[in-house]
């Protein structure tokens, strides 16, 4: 059992491992009652040890860690590691770099759309993990024993998994294949919340222009609301009641008190003079000017859509790159209707071994064909010839 509390140990233990070419890194935090997530431990390991960080404790200072993630030299290695470098930009303002997500990696390997560490250390490790704190309150004190080590337990086994995967990349000349998704996790752009943006995860409910420009008022007050408290976005209003204040735009503290699902008495409180307000914002703005509600997207390219998803899935099972890693439904959308659309998938790699086929299956040069229960892929010419063979 190690765990850190004191900046003299944390400095020490960093000085260490700065000397080994990466490290691997994992956090445990609770996010259920806040907007921000609150880290309780942090977790580390070099080729040769691994520790827990008491990111609690009274007397720790992280900068030494801080001083590990900005270290140019070191590679930091996470797992689905979004949510652990959204907490270390929140703390110290930066990204970890140079960075390897152990998640987006097996998505190259074969190891399908989204690889758990669970799955991983089974297929890679053999090992059986025991999860049975995984649910618990990291931020009680004192960590238990238990704690610690199935803390630990993250860091140690994801070594063997990023020695086996990168080994697998360099293999096959993929590692640089990891370059797009490395640069969005290690963007700042990816971890910053701006109210304004907020109405975004909702756009595709709303009904009309001017609903979407209500909506847009509302989402940015709930989100600083949120924000400044530090609560969830639900603990100020949920998605529904939000949706329903958009679409009925009420003018007035009794007009909104009269909805449905807003919580009774609220409309009285500050927070109802802010919703009458931000509705007045919105249904004043000009409803030309917000943007385009993207509606169901069935339409001439219907049929173009469903062989590129056809298509997607033989080169994916093919090349055992995971089919989300090549291309979206967004992209296959926009192949459908624009041969130069600019999107990852018509560009490096992803051209490579999707992109180019996918315009040839546009253009009718390319074939699609089921031999032994599997989709396989001709030239046109070469389906001719088999066509007049059978």
């Amino acid at each position: 059992m190690s765990l850190l509390t004191t900046k003299a140990e944390l400095t020490a233990v960093c000085d260490r491992f700065a000397q080994h070419p990466f490290v691997t890194v994992d956090t445990e935090f609770l996010r259920e009652t806040t907007f921000w997530p609150r880290v309780c431990v942090i977790q580390l390991a070099s080729p040769e040890e691994a520790v827990a960080i008491d990111a609690l404790a009274e007397d720790l200072d992280l900068a030494p860690f801080f001083e590990l993630m900005a270290n140019p030299d070191v590679v930091k290695v996470f797992h689905a590691a979004r949510q652990d470098l959204e907490i270390i930009w929140r703390l110290a303002r930066l990204i970890p770099a140079p960075l390897f997500d152990t998640q987006v990696a097996a998505m190259v390997c074969g190891f399908g759309e989204q690889a758990s560490y669970l799955e991983l250390v089974k297929a890679i490790t053999r090992a059986n993990l025991d999860k049975s704190s995984r649910f618990t309150d990291w931020s009680r004190r004192p960590l238990s024993e238990a704690q610690i080590d199935y803390a630990i337990a993250d860091v140690t086994h994801l070594r063997d998994i990023y020695a086996a995967l990168r080994a697998r990349l360099e293999r096959s000349n993929r590692l640089e294949w990891l370059a797009d998704e490395m640069q969005t996790l290690t963007s700042p752009a990816t971890y910053e919340q701006h109210p304004e943006n907020a109405w975004e995860r909702l756009r595709h409910r709303a009904r009309k222009p001017r609903d979407l420009a209500v909506l847009m008022q509302l989402a940015a007050w709930r989100e600083l609301e949120a924000q400044t408290r530090d609560v969830p976005r639900s603990r100020v209003l949920k998605d529904e009641v939000l949706l329903e204040i958009a679409q009925a735009a009420p003018r007035s503290i009794e007009a909104l008190g009269n909805l449905r699902s807003f919580p009774k008495g609220m409309e009285r409180s500050r927070a109802g003079a802010d919703i009458v307000a931000a509705v007045e914002r919105g249904v004043a703005r000009d409803p030309t000017t917000v943007p385009r509600i993207e509606r169901d997207r069935r339409n001439s390219n219907g049929a173009t859509v469903e062989l590129l998803k056809v298509l997607l899935r033989q080169v994916a099972e093919e090349t055992g790159v995971a089919a989300k890693m090549i291309a979206t439904v967004d992209d296959l959308e926009a192949i459908a209707q624009d041969d130069d659309a600019d999107i990852q998938a018509l560009k490096g790699w992803r051209r490579a071994i999707f992109g180019e086929k996918a315009l040839e299956l546009k253009r009718g040069r390319l074939a699609l064909a089921v031999e032994n229960g599997r989709v396989v892929t001709f030239d046109w010419q070469e389906a001719a010839e088999r066509a007049t063979a059978e």
